[in-house]
């Protein structure tokens, strides 16, 4: 039978294993959760832990769409200096976003809440890498998610540029 005292050194060495050992600690919750033994779960940090990766999730979705919507601001506004390498990331960044929303189907109604955001960090990308001030690009996005997120929509494509999309 666990005394007050010593239920409480249980949760103080529970707490000191996710201090010390996050590795051994996400060990030792997970063979406690799939064998069922809830009294011994250190709840407080498992509950941060669970609503943090949440935040990371939405956090890295907002990021890799902050980069993809700067390359296209980045192709429309200075298309004479398209590249390889920006088509690359574009395609990249596109797969990678519809990477993470197969493997958390629960983020994408976020795509939307997170547009606004990314757009403003994809201006400040865009400013930073071609030297166009700010106020060259539209205070919002112009493009849908739909077009964002689309392997054929390049904005302003240029019969010129089309070479660069076949390969």
């Amino acid at each position: 039978m666990q005394t007050p005292e010593t239920e409480e050194t249980a949760i103080n060495l529970k707490a000191n294993l996710y201090k010390t050992d996050f590795y051994a600690w996400t060990r030792q919750q997970s063979d406690l959760l799939r064998n069922q033994q809830w009294n011994q779960l250190d709840l407080p940090n498992l509950i941060e832990e669970i609503e943090s990766w949440c935040i990371q999730e939405r956090q890295e979705l907002r990021n890799l769409l902050s980069i993809l919507i700067g390359h296209l601001l980045k192709w429309e506004f200075q298309s004479a200096k398209r590249s390889r390498s920006w088509l690359a990331t574009i395609r990249l960044q596109r797969r990678e976003i519809l990477k993470l929303l197969s493997e958390n189907s629960r983020l994408k109604p976020y795509l939307e809440e997170a547009l606004p955001e990314a757009y403003e960090n994809a201006k400040a990308l865009a400013s930073g890498e071609t030297n166009l001030p700010l106020s060259t690009f539209p205070q919002q996005c112009l493009y849908t998610l739909a077009e964002v997120l689309s392997d054929r929509f390049y904005p302003s494509s240029e019969a010129t540029n089309d070479h660069l999309m076949e390969s």
